[in-house]
């Protein structure tokens, strides 16, 4: 009863993988089959699960991080996405106190926040480190020290 067990998980964690494409359950998939083959060994029930969760764990562990990249080696960043790294110009001082700052970037305008929370004043050239909803995260290229706006 118990190798029917195994191998309706196998089978319920293969259909969920298959209908869902996320990479979620697969690993879970792997671990029962290792359990399986400990139940056709003569291992006890502990051992089984044991089993199950070592190899479901170090599947996860492993081979995650590697699929992950596979499967988004491809992928196209979108518009936002590909903003960060690049430079933009102050348009309004930013200071993060006051929940002030405007930068240009790409002929568009976008509300900014300094990810050090310095101020940063008009003009300057700044980095975008990352996105924050719709407010890019700014650092200023070759800061002057002036921390003014």
């Amino acid at each position: 009863m118990v190798g029917v067990f195994w191998l309706a998980v196998i089978l319920i964690m293969s259909v969920i993988e298959i209908a869902t494409l996320g990479l979620t359950t697969i690993w879970f998939a792997g671990g029962a089959l290792a359990a399986f083959l400990a139940y056709l060994l003569g291992a006890g029930l502990a051992v089984q699960g044991l089993v199950f969760v070592l190899v479901s764990v170090i599947l996860l562990a492993v081979t995650r991080p590697l699929a992950v990249e596979f499967f988004n080696k491809d992928r196209t960043k979108t518009n936002t996405e590909s903003l960060i790294g690049k430079a933009a110009v102050v348009q309004e001082g930013i200071d993060n106190l006051k929940a002030q700052g405007v930068v240009c970037v790409n002929g568009q305008e976008w509300t900014a926040r300094a990810v050090d929370g310095l101020a940063i004043p008009k003009d300057a050239q700044v980095e975008i480190v990352d996105i924050n909803g719709v407010k890019l995260l700014v650092k200023e290229i070759n800061n002057t020290g002036n921390g003014g706006i």
